[in-house]
């Protein structure tokens, strides 16, 4: 079945054609995964402060009477007045939260509105992906990742027996470009390409604009009903519709659904332990207001005792107890929980690529700034935040949540893609390409598969391709009537 499917789709990927304005496809050697081994959180122990030592009488927080009075008549003197408040919407936002429910906020819940808030959320209002964004993902290395997602997504379409209706759905889809290769490098095969209906989940207003531009979108009026439009894909043919949460998607067809690095982004608890146990990391403002800070909870929470601790039953107690931090995603675990049930009633598969482990993360949570990692707690919403995947979670969560899904991985980036024909894939585009094309390519082939700095390289030092090959792992869950997907056998 392997050698088949791939025999099969890599002849036919465009023949061997480059994508339309190929040439360099990114800036600095900087991706959204951490390249040292520390946090940019820093090590909490000497500056996060118990949260009952770090706050005041509560009494003292009292709101207290308000009365409105004339001040119009009044001299104030120039040396009286005020200086403006230099806050961003956001940073008021934080603050007010923190105030009005008078105690500090979790971790997760400061990421989730750096992230996703809908006035001033990071990724809400513009396009933060390439060279001219905060960080670099696979598909703006080059269009070989999309490609290889691409020949898994038909050589699964052939597990399922190639049904004529297909659910495509891409989780955070960013510019589009994972799309458009992966539609693109299969449009020589007619069956699949007629098949899908393409979903995609995606929260930005701005970049569902992007991905509509980069799909090659047009609104088509449906029975003759100017006020009833559907969108089409030109690039395939597809109809495509936009989603805030995969629960939005409609069900009862067989789904395919790619996660490339979406989990990474969703929002994490951290513990710390102490010396009365593990205790939440907390987010609160420092004593003058002018800027956030890390405190403990002083009482366990409710992330704690519910999911830290079904964290830990599935870790051994040697792994547990060699942490001094750990880091648990709710969010990770409702999601998975929703992919395989979806998966185990309407078949199909997910497959999710993103940098992280196989166990247990620790204190992994980062800012990216304009490809430089940056102090998570400065400046809330100019920052992308980011964690480490939790593989062996996402494992245990689709086994529990369903006996009809079997979860195959993690596998290395560089064994998924060379699994796949990125090898043949990268030699047929040589051949036709300029020298200046055939240099980006073998620096994207690099930064796809390899492992550290490329030994090839002959430019600035600053833009020395580092690989993700080692850094980026791939899983799958699949419906278990379909066997073992391609390449996990």
């Amino acid at each position: 079945m392997f050698r088949r499917a791939l025999s099969r789709a890599l002849p036919l990927l465009s023949n061997g054609l480059l994508r339309e304005g190929i040439g360099p496809r990114c800036g600095p050697a900087s991706f959204r995964f951490s390249l040292t081994s520390s946090s940019s959180s820093g090590t909490p122990d000497p500056s996060i402060l118990p949260e009952e030592e770090s706050r005041e009488d509560p009494e003292s927080r009292k709101p207290a009477i308000s009365i409105s009075i004339d001040r119009s008549g009044l001299h104030n003197p120039p040396e009286h007045l005020h200086e403006p408040h230099t806050d961003s919407e956001l940073v008021k936002h934080l603050k007010s939260i923190i105030k009005f429910r008078g105690g500090p906020i979790s971790v997760a819940e400061y990421m989730e509105e750096v992230l996703t808030n809908p006035h001033s959320g990071f990724y809400i209002n513009r396009d933060v992906f390439g060279a001219g964004g905060d960080f670099i993902t696979s598909p703006d290395v080059s269009q070989m990742f999309g490609e290889m997602v691409g020949v898994w997504a038909m050589c699964l379409w052939e597990q399922m027996g190639q049904p004529g209706n297909v659910n495509l759905v891409e989780l955070g889809p960013g510019r589009g470009t994972l799309m458009v290769d992966l539609l693109r490098g299969s449009s020589k095969f007619s069956n699949f390409k007629k098949a899908l209906n393409i979903h995609m989940v995606e929260c930005s207003p701005a970049l569902q604009k992007v991905q509509y531009d980069a799909l090659k979108c047009m609104d088509e009026a449906t029975n003759d009903d100017s006020s009833s439009k559907k969108t089409i894909s030109m690039v395939s043919g597809s109809s495509i519709a936009w989603h805030s949460t995969l629960e939005q998607v409609p069900s009862g067809l067989p789904t395919i659904i790619i996660a490339h690095e979406f989990y990474d982004a969703l929002p994490v608890h951290q513990f710390q332990k102490a010396s009365r146990g593990w205790c939440e990391k907390m987010i609160d403002v420092s004593e003058d207001s002018s800027k956030f800070r890390f405190v403990l909870s002083p009482h366990p929470t409710t992330a704690s005792l519910l999911y830290l601790t079904k964290r830990c039953k599935w870790a051994s107690r040697e792994e547990v107890t060699n942490l001094e931090h750990i880091e648990v995603c709710p969010k990770a675990m409702e999601l998975t929980h929703q992919i395989a049930e979806r998966i185990s009633s309407d078949g199909g598969g997910a497959l999710i690529i993103d940098y992280g482990k196989d166990g247990l993360i620790s204190d992994s949570l980062q800012a990216i700034r304009q490809h430089k990692f940056v102090d998570i707690l400065d400046d809330p919403g100019s920052a992308d935040l980011s964690a480490h995947v939790d593989f062996a979670s996402i494992r245990h969560c689709a086994e529990e949540a369903s006996d009809g899904v079997s979860v195959h991985g993690p596998i290395t980036q560089s064994q998924f893609l060379g699994s796949l024909g990125i090898n043949f894939r990268v030699e047929a585009l040589l051949q036709n390409c300029t020298e200046e094309q055939a240099e980006s390519l073998r620096t994207g082939y690099w930064r796809l598969v390899g492992d550290g700095e490329a030994p090839f390289w002959d430019g600035p030092n600053d833009l020395t391709p580092i690989g993700m090959g080692t850094r980026y792992l791939a899983m799958s869950i699949v419906n278990k009537k379909q066997g073992i997907p391609i390449p996990f056998e």
